[in-house]
């Protein structure tokens, strides 16, 4: 049986890797990618399961799936020019993605097949700082956070149970770390930014919460507060918590072993195992 050795939270922000390549390795957000590296390489990980939310790139308003899982042998990525990241290929997993999209349905969850796709820097981004050969094969998962009308962050936390068991049911023996990508508190390029910049933090008080939460392993509570109208209060791609949720609903039991917010930028670093 397949099992899931660790949960990752991490941000994908696409100016990221520039920044720490200018700022160099030992800058805040170079330490806290290294911090989430090092913490994924204690545990055995043979497959990496990555929620996360396009923006349209892989799709656009004449398809666009609430759900979505990445069905393929490999995909390419970031199909969005995202600098000091190559496009690269990255391997997948076929069957255990056809075996999640399966247990997905039989639960309730109309989710979408993808096949022959590329990915942005949503998926791009996270992969380049804590699997920079690539040699991990990872399934994409597709959550909407930025279109209305959004999923409820309830929804989203039961599609990464549905996943964390059929992981769990899988009949191959694979160690699987689930993955999830996003901000708390974010406005790009809308009426919140910062001036003389192209985004902006409006909730930093909620990115602290959420952290807060996070450390505290207080799933139901961060979920009764994840209301529409406090995600919408966060910034209009606020909803990439979502993906976070879809993280912990897999996991289920493991243990956080770090929560670092970076402030600044209204997300944050996190790893269970």
């Amino acid at each position: 049986m397949a099992s899931i050795t660790a949960g990752i939270g991490l941000p994908h922000v696409p100016f990221l890797p520039a920044l720490v390549l200018r700022e160099g390795p030992t800058s805040e957000t170079g330490q806290l990618f290294a911090q989430v590296r090092e913490a994924m390489a204690a545990v055995p990980i043979d497959v990496i399961v990555e929620f996360s939310t396009d923006h349209l790139n892989t799709f656009f308003f004449d398809n666009l799936p609430i759900f979505g899982i990445g069905v393929a042998d490999r995909f390419a990525g970031p199909n969005d020019e995202v600098e000091a990241v190559p496009v690269s290929e990255v391997r997948s997993d076929r069957a255990l993605a056809e075996h999640l999209r399966k247990a997905a349905i039989s639960d309730g969850f109309d989710t979408a097949l993808v096949q022959e796709f590329s990915v942005d820097h949503s998926f791009s981004v996270p992969l380049h700082f804590t699997t920079p050969d690539l040699t991990i094969p990872v399934i994409p998962v597709f959550v909407n956070g930025h279109i209305a009308p959004l999923p409820s962050a309830r929804r989203c936390y039961a599609l990464g149970q549905t996943l964390g068991r059929a992981v769990r049911s899988y009949g191959r023996e694979l160690n699987v770390a689930f993955m999830g990508s996003g901000s708390f508190s974010l406005e790009v390029l809308g009426p919140l930014m910062f001036e003389n910049r192209p985004y902006g933090i409006p909730d930093p008080a909620w990115a602290e919460r959420i952290r807060a939460l996070l450390a505290t392993g207080d799933i139901e509570q961060m979920l009764q507060e994840c209301t529409p109208e406090q995600i919408h209060k966060a910034g209009n791609v606020g909803g990439e918590l979502f993906n976070w949720l879809a993280m912990l609903g897999a996991i289920g039991e493991l243990r956080p072993h770090f929560v670092h917010l970076e402030t600044r930028f209204g997300h944050a670093y996190g790893v269970w195992r």
